[in-house]
């Protein structure tokens, strides 16, 4: 098979080649160490992982973070989560086609332990950006707290994040990319011997008398904690369209796990939907990774996402198609090709506009909404609870470390420590750091042809300083000495050092040079996150405008990559005067990629998806809120909807647009009953069956009790 494991990448460190071997339906194919096994089936070229027993319908993977059950296999004769769990040598994996068969065990073989239960100050739900600045804040305060998070790394989303960050440097750390960020705060919790940090850890449900349970590494503990915090960030989005379960539709988390934490080359050819963020964001990681990015379609007139990061694609060559919305992906087993269409002002898709693009995956990046049953159930059985991060409110990552810092200091102030009043400062800030893109201005271009100065390319108001604070000279300011201004340069002398070229984050400042008077044309500096060794001096690049559209060729003078550019590239570029305060970047995609096919696909089949675990269909949904139903739980009841093994994490959104659509209110839809455990567990924990794995005790005997004392 081909090996699709990434070979080069312009920020990452490439890990050893495979070293371990399995089988995939008796085949041996390869592994890294510590690769999933999803990620190893992805890394040899395998993307359908078994058949659905209702309909024999192809399934892969989605969302690649233990949310959902799509990507469950057969390992060693157990169903597991193959996103989840690492390939250990030999490992035998089968698809999960039909029924599993399960391995007998002896009554004599089991063997039982108790269940332990652990009091402390403070439990934390997640290891993301708000859970690991609120443990900071409690670690210095002294007080006792228990860290979980289901991932053997902490930093959540944060590991995933190659790019630079908005906001802040004082701050957030603005400027510096989101996996050193965090490995910053994950190496600051870990100097506090007063919290506890349990990787590989699930938390299971918050029960009545208090408790929660935590899933640790495979053994169940019962927590009692004094206060929650929950800091469980988000779950993606959805969307219902013909062939949106086939095998390479997925969200764009799932796709920068694999990319940026698994070092897998997923596809070949992708399509995105929705230019949010994380849309945005994950286009531009596919293309570091050497995928050709098709296009990418949303349904607003504007992309949600920040500018400066539409901008940066449509200047590499990535077609943003505006108004438009996805149809179909089309593929018979895996996706072949995906049909979009433009949108009218009532939101229809105006006939004729279909246009068919060849790709083999389509990433469904159409917003997030707060993993927060935690919260509810806490509230509910009056454990006091706190939520921050996008637990609380969807925001970037760099507001998240900023209300986890609150977070932690409302909680020592509640376990009674002198934690004293929250600075308003603080409180400014986060807010500050959670506002969306604000106006967009006219992109000004200085005038003047002598001298060295930066051009600033970004014209819409967000929450970003770092080139005002790298400036050695101090010549740039934000007009209103907001952070939320545009950047301007204010006539001093620069020394050319580029430092703001490098820091920041949107790629969205260069420097012109005009000094060298006796030599045609001006120097122009570009910062470039490609490997460098796709470009060198003597080489003509393309060089395009914010906007994308075409200067010229002009040739590459010199490249450098300095410490203080953190992996990127300063290509230096020797172009007209005419057009050099306009260059914002060089183009590293050809046109041709993104062409449409000389037909349109039309999908006859009418699989819209809603329930991917049980494949309930729009149209089995529709039909039951025309016959009247009007509550959640007797839709379950009727059509298995929200019954699967993911627990109703993706299609209650689904179906309550459903609803919309038929012209229900939302004030006459009864919720689905929110069960007590929140994802799928083995039975055998509960009992406290002894596998011989886990982890080492981590307990004191003043605070073990007996088992059974939880909400079971």
């Amino acid at each position: 098979m081909t090996d699709y494991r990434i070979k080069e990448h312009p920020i990452l460190p490439i890990p050893p080649g495979p070293s371990l071997s399995f089988t995939w339906k008796g085949e041996r194919l390869t592994a890294r160490e510590g690769e999933t096994i999803a990620s190893a089936l992805f890394g040899n070229g395998v993307r359908t992982f078994g058949h659905h027993p209702k309909d024999g319908a192809p399934m892969g993977i989605f969302c690649a973070n233990g949310q959902c059950a799509q990507c469950t296999v057969i390992a060693d004769g157990l169903p597991v989560k193959s996103c989840m769990v690492p390939v250990k040598e030999g490992m035998a994996v089968q698809p999960l086609d039909g029924k599993p068969v399960l391995p007998d065990v002896a009554e004599a073989d089991a063997r039982f332990r108790d269940i332990e239960t652990l009091q402390v100050e403070c439990l934390i739900l997640g290891g993301g950006p708000a859970g690991l600045s609120a443990a900071i804040e409690l670690g210095r305060l002294g007080v006792g707290v228990i860290l979980v998070d289901d991932k053997t790394d902490l930093g959540g989303k944060l590991v995933l994040q190659t790019h630079k960050f908005f906001g802040s440097i004082d701050a957030c750390h603005a400027g510096t990319r989101g996996m050193d960020i965090g490995r910053k705060l994950e190496a600051e919790v870990r100097t506090f011997e007063n919290v506890r940090v349990w990787t590989g850890s699930n938390a299971l449900a918050v029960f009545s008398d208090r408790k929660v349970g935590i899933l640790r590494e495979g053994h169940y503990v019962l927590v009692q904690p004094q206060v929650l915090l929950v800091a469980t960030g988000a779950r993606e989005k959805s969307l219902v369209f013909k062939g949106n379960s086939l095998p390479g539709v997925y969200g764009a988390g799932a796709f920068q796990t694999l990319v940026n934490r698994d070092m897998v080359r997923p596809t070949d050819r992708l399509f995105v939907i929705g230019g949010g963020n994380v849309g945005l964001i994950a286009a531009y990681h596919a293309l570091q990774a050497g995928i050709e990015v098709v296009g990418l379609c949303e349904a607003l007139p504007e992309c949600g996402g920040y500018k400066v990061h539409k901008d940066k694609l449509v200047r590499m060559g990535v077609p943003v198609h505006t108004s438009h919305t996805v149809v179909s992906a089309n593929g018979k087993d895996e996706v072949e090709s995906v049909t979009i269409a433009k949108l009218d002002a009532a939101w229809k898709v105006i006939p004729g506009t279909e246009r068919t693009y060849k790709c083999d995956t389509v990433l469904v990046a159409v917003g997030l909404e707060p993993v927060n049953e935690f919260f509810v159930k806490a509230k509910e059985f009056g454990l006091p609870v706190f939520a921050a991060g996008d637990a609380e409110e969807i925001a970037e990552a760099s507001a998240a470390m900023f209300t986890g810092r609150i977070r932690g200091l409302e909680i020592a102030k509640a376990l009674g420590r002198d934690a004293g009043e929250v600075p308003q400062e603080w409180h400014r800030t986060a807010e500050v750091l959670k506002s969306r893109p604000g106006a967009t201005i006219t992109e000004e271009i200085p005038e003047e042809e002598r001298g060295v100065y930066p051009v600033f390319h970004c014209s819409q108001e967000i929450p970003c300083n770092p080139c005002t604070s790298i400036c050695p000279q101090g010549s740039i300011q934000i007009e209103g000495g907001d952070i939320l201004g545009v950047p301007t340069f204010n006539e001093a002398d620069c020394i050319a050092c580029e430092q703001c070229v490098a820091v920041c984050p949107g790629l969205a400042i260069t420097l012109v040079d005009f000094r060298k008077e006796d030599e045609a044309g001006a120097l122009v500096t570009i910062p470039y996150e490609f490997p460098g060794t796709s470009i060198k001096a003597g080489d003509t690049v393309t060089v395009l405008d914010t906007l994308g559209r075409i200067l010229g060729n002009v040739p590459v003078v010199k490249t450098r990559s300095p410490k203080f550019a953190d992996h990127a590239t300063l290509v230096k570029v020797r172009a007209p005067e005419e057009i050099a305060r306009q260059i914002a970047g060089i183009r590293v995609q050809q046109p041709w990629v993104s062409d449409p096919m000389e037909e349109t696909v039309q999908r006859i089949d009418d699989d819209e998806i809603v329930c991917r675990c049980e494949r309930v269909t729009a149209g089995e949904i529709r039909a039951r809120i025309r016959a009247g139903v009007r509550d959640l739980n007797e839709l379950k009841a009727a059509t298995r909807a929200g019954m699967g093994s993911c627990g109703g994490k993706t299609c209650p959104g689904l179906i309550k647009r459903i609803f919309r659509e038929e012209g229900v209110r939302e004030s006459e839809i009864t919720e689905f009953t929110q069960r007590p455990v929140f994802m799928e567990v083995p039975l055998g924990a509960f009992a406290g069956l002894d596998t011989g794995e886990g982890p080492k005790q981590d307990v004191t005997p003043a605070h073990a009790v007996s088992a059974f004392q939880g909400g079971l």
